[in-house]
């Protein structure tokens, strides 16, 4: 079936959602993993713990928080008001910051478990050469982490594609603004335009589906290459 404007819309700008969330998650998430994963700080449980808060809370409660914290009477959608960004709520600004909230667990828990796994030895030999912390994090950690960074990519894209109670509450369903491929669905049911809701869920199916498979043979193949 050949999608109309509407659905290419919609896809085009979860793609750009995703992408862009992804990118602002690593560089979000690498400092907070690597901190949990070495801190002996009281704090790591309870950091670890508002981290993971996505993984149980439902979408919609985050959504409602994140709606009333952004608009009109929330302390930062006066701040960015009065400052003249406007109100983030129901903008693609508040799509991306609801997003990052949302899918932070993905990003930070397989980077924090590969920063765990990996051996003290590497870093202690750069400092006895006289690496500085952030070099020996950069051309050290970061390189033998690889493949959580890989996997934590791949999660937190795929988990910003699927995303529907939070973009909805936050961002509702505006088109060519707001509107992406699950609250497109959403409107293609309250329509009972089925064969049009059929296709694109199919399509996220698939998706789903191609990306749990390459995760999977990708860590098989990482196991199968470590020594």
């Amino acid at each position: 079936m050949t999608f109309d404007s509407s659905t290419l819309s919609a896809i085009k700008l979860t793609l750009q959602l995703a992408s862009l969330t992804t990118v602002l998650l690593l560089l979000i998430a690498t400092p907070i993993a690597w901190w949990l994963s070495k801190t002996t700080s009281w704090l790591r449980k309870p950091v670890g713990a508002i981290v993971a808060l996505p993984l149980v809370l439902p979408p919609t409660v985050l959504g409602f928080y994140l709606l009333v914290t952004l608009g009109p009477n929330g302390p930062i959608g006066i701040f960015t008001n009065t400052i003249g960004w406007g109100y983030l709520s129901f903008s693609f600004t508040g799509l991306v910051i609801g997003s990052i909230i949302y899918s932070l667990p993905f990003a930070v828990q397989p980077l924090q478990h590969a920063f765990e796994n990996m051996s003290a030895r590497p870093m202690e030999v750069a400092a006895t050469l006289r690496a500085s912390p952030i070099d020996a994090f950069l051309h050290v950690a970061i390189p033998l982490a690889k493949p959580g960074f890989y996997t934590a990519a791949i999660l937190s894209f795929a988990h910003t594609i699927g995303e529907f109670g939070v973009v909805l509450m936050i961002g509702g369903n505006i088109p060519e603004q707001t509107r992406v491929v699950s609250t497109q669905i959403y409107g293609y049911v309250e329509a009972m335009q089925y064969t049009q809701a059929h296709a694109l869920s199919a399509a996220l199916l698939i998706f789903s589906f191609v990306i749990l498979l390459g995760m999977s043979l990708f860590k098989q193949r990482t196991l199968r290459v470590m020594p």
